[in-house]
């Protein structure tokens, strides 16, 4: 396969063309992501309104919210709220485990927006392809 363009997305990491295992669409991945940045708004308007956080740290909060959950949560279970409504799940291509170092660089990749939107011929972004990771159907 040198040279030669993949037959599906997924197929260079070894992964199946369809079902579980295979790569995940962007639509699914980006409703995802929707899911758990309203998870994250409402527990920081539930701490604004508890008095936890100033109003003027709102943004700051959601964010730091965000972060926090996706780096527990697929540290602890593979997939953050959204991806586990939506049947994702985050995995490894490169047969290191994804601990949490390698998490928050791809939380923080991924906060920065613009590594999300360069994508290879897979569809991962630059986010997943720095920390040999991929966003799969469970």
């Amino acid at each position: 396969m040198t040279g030669s363009k993949p037959a599906y997305p997924g197929e260079a990491l070894g992964l199946p063309e369809s079902g579980p295992g295979s790569l995940a669409p962007m639509g699914r991945r980006v409703a995802a992501l929707v899911i758990d940045w309203l998870i994250s708004y409402g527990l920081a308007l539930l701490a604004l309104g508890l008095g936890g956080i100033r109003t003027q740290m709102l943004s700051t909060a959601i964010l730091v919210i965000w972060l926090l959950l996706g780096l527990v949560s697929v540290r602890l279970f593979g997939f953050t709220p959204g991806q586990f409504a939506l049947g994702l799940t985050v995995v490894s291509v490169d047969g290191r485990a994804a601990g949490i170092g390698r998490l928050a660089v791809r939380g923080l990749l991924l906060a920065l927006v613009v590594p999300a939107l360069f994508t290879d011929w897979d569809g991962r972004g630059l986010h997943d392809r720095v920390t040999g990771t991929a966003v799969v159907r469970r």
